[in-house]
């Protein structure tokens, strides 16, 4: 038991440090504190989910007792701790089945849980970080009367009106490319947690082949029912957007899925899949092409053929 709380509370200051950068307010500390959530995913897939468990509430500790302020313990537990907590006790969920095989929490309905994380997390955010819409306009036309003056004559004459489209454009694409980049980060996590566990040799499933993730049958629709809310007024409205960002995204990784899939017997495969990489980080509204790939899976199939003669994925 000593061990085990001994590595619970090395993950906890490790991951309650990676949070803490955020005061630094620098442009790297965004980075590490989303990979916040890393450490206490190694904890659970390298030993248990109670090791986890108590790194969460260790890390959410240390940062209530070094900011002095309570008010990081639900921000952590809730932006960190606890969905890395559980996203580790889902991927070494298993159950038995009659001939002996051992059944392992589906890859896709991780996937998932990583969106509907994604959309907890914003949701509440927003719900308690208003910004009024005037504040938010002329905090604006002051940054856009800077560049400006910046460029001199060259540069657009902004008027309000500009100013108010640009302010409802970024208020309505910042909430759902949020959501989009949450979900990634979480799955990148645990990807990465996985690999950490795997070749320390202590990861207790095996590796799942990636290019066979599958969602519920019920994604589709959950899908659909969140861009339908997204052209409702209001709270709604919004809810429904940032939902609608986290599922693109997890779309657009199942569509990345199905290309590796496809691709599998081709002699350019490498080629196809550097250039596919490039372009998204590149351009990032190819994504969207991804999505659409990994939606019309779910309608045709095309990774039929290509795994006839394996076992099908649990979904």
């Amino acid at each position: 038991m000593l061990p085990l709380a001994l590595i619970g509370s090395g993950a906890g200051a490790a991951s309650a440090l990676l949070m803490a950068t955020i005061a630094s307010r620098s442009p790297l500390a965004l980075f590490l504190v989303l990979l916040a959530p890393l450490p206490i995913m190694i904890a659970a897939l390298g030993w248990t989910h109670w090791t986890a468990l108590f790194a969460a509430l260790a890390a959410a500790a240390a940062l209530a007792i070094a900011f002095g302020e309570p008010l990081w313990i639900p921000i952590y537990l809730v932006g960190a701790g606890l969905p890395a907590w559980w996203l580790g006790y889902l991927t070494l969920l298993a159950r038995g089945e009659p001939d002996g095989s051992i059944e392992w929490y589906p890859v896709g309905r991780l996937l998932l849980w990583c969106t509907g994380i994604a959309t907890v997390i914003v949701v509440i955010v927003m719900w308690n970080i208003r910004i009024d819409e005037q504040q938010f306009q002329t905090a604006l036309k002051l940054a856009l009367d800077r560049v400006a003056k910046e460029y001199g004559k060259s540069a657009p004459d902004f008027t309000q009106m500009d100013v108010r489209r640009v302010a409802e454009m970024i208020a309505s694409f910042v909430p759902p490319a949020t959501a989009a980049m949450i979900t990634f980060t979480f799955a990148l996590n645990l990807y990465v947690a996985g690999r950490v566990a795997g070749l320390s040799g202590r990861l207790k499933r095996p590796w799942p082949d990636l290019s066979a993730l599958r969602f519920p049958r019920l994604a589709p629709a959950l899908f659909a029912i969140a861009l339908v809310a997204w052209f409702m007024p209001g709270s709604l409205g919004m809810a429904g957007a940032i939902a609608s960002g986290a599922f693109i995204m997890a779309y657009a990784m199942l569509g990345f899925a199905v290309l590796h899939e496809i691709t599998r017997n081709l002699g350019i495969r490498p080629l196809v899949l550097a250039g596919a990489y490039f372009v998204v980080m590149a351009a990032v509204w190819p994504l969207f092409f991804m999505t659409m790939l990994g939606l019309a899976d779910a309608i045709f199939d095309f990774r039929k053929s290509n795994t006839a003669g394996r076992p099908p994925a649990v979904t």
